[in-house]
């Protein structure tokens, strides 16, 4: 069986920050939405940070946390020490679920070690430049094609404008 694609869904805003003091820093329901229907019935893998900011486990998905904590264990969420291990847990829980895609859901430096990894991008691009100390790691956009961008406008759901894209990493040949 070959292995399932990597997908790391993220919201970034213009200047590249993801968030800040371990939580989000906008309301946007319609991404939240969005992210739903990207991890719903697959495993999400996430650092311990960001599932500490979450605070439980994510319902109908399957939740692995990277930590190097050999303490740290939460009911109903697979731990792994390196994201080696998380990939490869991620990988079986899929194939035990039937998804399609194993889903990394950051934070910035889950996603900076999964980048060289992903297959395909699901990114929300935040039009706003918040202040935040977390980052979405620079990333070569010639290393994958675009495939779509739906914009969307500030609304009484979603507090900022911003923009739906999805990027599918280029193979040699």
């Amino acid at each position: 069986m070959a292995d399932l694609p990597v997908v790391i869904v993220a919201a970034i805003a213009d200047n590249r920050v993801i968030g800040d003091d371990n939580r989000l820093i906008w309301r946007l329901k319609t991404d939240l939405r969005h992210f739903r229907g990207l991890t719903l019935g697959r495993p999400v893998l996430m650092g311990r940070k960001t599932f500490l900011s979450i605070g439980k486990p994510l319902p109908g998905r399957e939740t692995v946390v990277l930590t190097r904590d050999p303490a740290f264990a939460v009911e109903g969420v697979h731990i792994a020490a390196s994201l080696e291990a998380a990939l490869a847990l991620g990988q079986k829980l899929g194939a035990a679920l039937g998804s399609d895609s194993v889903v990394v859901a950051g934070g910035a430096d889950v996603y900076a070690q999964a980048l060289p990894l992903a297959d395909r991008l699901e990114l929300t691009f935040v039009h706003t430049q918040p202040d935040g100390d977390a980052l979405f790691p620079e990333w070569d956009a010639t290393m994958f094609e675009p495939v779509s961008r739906e914009s969307h406008p500030r609304s009484p759901d979603d507090e900022h404008p911003f923009s739906f894209a999805t990027f599918r990493r280029r193979r040699p040949g």
